[in-house]
């Protein structure tokens, strides 16, 4: 193989190894790391696991032991320059002996952005950057949109008939898709940092939005189902009650409200154990409504990653009127549920130049179902 050949296959390794964190490294970005003597042998191999626990290079580098010396390693993003919960990955890869270190993708976290391969270039290091930069960024869209906009990735969870609608006029919705569709669901919890969900849907529905390792279908279910991500219930008013689901499940709830909302009510929510959090109103440009914005904000200052948004039409439609959703996951189901059933997104559209594009990226069959992935154009 060329050298760049040879790269590409190491950093292509890396990169798979790095998937191996995909439910459980949060708020911490995926990485991988392969450390290759110059035999081209591949000596140590590792992946961040998670938040507080030795990173991806630390691991590959306990493999490699003393064959680490003089060896190169292939990082899937640039190694850490800074004291966290853990110590600095450039100085160990350094300390290690290793001579040479690819990188896939820069770190734009400002502790990191650029200081790691500096460290590394300062003690004589070679450092190459950009190695399948485009496949390792997608192991970590929301962590870098966290770090550039300081908002997570947003994804729409939808399921809609063939005639795309969501629920019957009585609210009804259980189940539109198939079994193999809703595991994927329970996959896309499980990669999310947050689940949002609107008041409605709890009081129609009362969603639990909690992992559910028996229907992940993966070997390591039961350890990916302990850390359950943030629910997150947007009630202006405060109607969620006391005794619903998405309060009593394993882990943390959070209801966002607004000024309007009842005190008595917010204690006795808090006293159930969720925690309320009531935010500005925006000078009222909302009309009593919830502030999508300041949600999503207040969301990347918790370091959420992604977010996986599970509403009705309403809330769906609102985040995408207002430009808030980076991705469309819609599962369809080949059944016809009729006019009189409630739409995909309540989007107020007038005339066809109003009409939002997509462009699809990924549609595959889920067992009966199809999995329709789109962004905004």
């Amino acid at each position: 193989m060329t050298p760049e050949a040879t790269d590409c296959h190491y950093m292509a390794r890396a990169i798979e190894l790095a998937r191996s964190g995909w439910y459980t490294t949060m708020p911490n970005p995926r990485v991988g790391c392969v450390i290759v003597d110059t035999n081209g042998q591949v000596v140590g191999e590792g992946w961040h696991e998670r938040a507080g626990e030795p990173h991806a290079e630390v691991h590959a580098l306990r493999m490699a032991g003393s064959k680490a010396k003089g060896a190169t390693a292939y990082v899937t993003l640039e190694p850490c320059s800074h004291f966290g919960r853990t110590p600095p990955c450039a100085e160990a890869l350094k300390s290690a002996g290793i001579v040479r270190v690819v990188v896939a993708v820069q770190d734009v976290n400002p502790a990191v952005s650029g200081q790691g391969i500096s460290i590394l270039q300062e003690a004589g290091i070679e450092t190459l950057s950009g190695i399948l930069e485009e496949e390792a960024k997608a192991l970590n869209e929301g962590f870098f949109k966290r770090m550039s906009t300081g908002r997570p990735l947003v994804r729409a969870k939808l399921a809609m008939s063939l005639d795309g609608r969501t629920a019957m006029a009585s609210g009804e919705s259980q189940w539109i898709t198939g079994p193999m569709a809703r595991s994927e669901v329970q996959k896309l919890r499980a990669q999310s940092c947050a689940i949002i969900t609107g008041v409605g849907s709890i009081l129609e529905d009362n969603s639990s939005l909690t992992v559910r390792p028996s229907e992940l279908g993966l070997t390591n279910a039961e350890d990916i189902g302990k850390r359950q991500p943030l629910r997150v219930v947007l009630d202006s008013t405060l109607k969620t009650p006391i005794d619903a689901k998405v309060i009593s499940g394993s882990g943390n709830c959070l209801i966002v409200t607004t000024s309007q909302c009842n005190p008595d009510k917010k204690q006795q929510l808090e006293q159930a154990g969720a925690e309320v959090l009531v935010l500005p109103d925006s000078n009222g440009k909302n009309n009593g409504k919830v502030d999508l914005n300041g949600v999503l904000e207040e969301l990347g200052r918790r370091e959420c990653n992604e977010v996986l948004l599970e509403t009705g039409a309403q809330l769906a439609g609102s985040m995408m009127s207002e430009g808030l959703i980076d991705e469309l996951i819609v599962f369809m189901a080949p059944v016809l549920m009729g006019s009189e059933a409630r739409p995909l997104l309540n989007l107020s559209l007038h005339c066809m130049s109003e009409k939002r594009k997509l462009v699809i990226n990924d549609i595959r069959a889920i067992g009966n179902d199809w999995k329709i992935t789109a962004r905004p154009d």
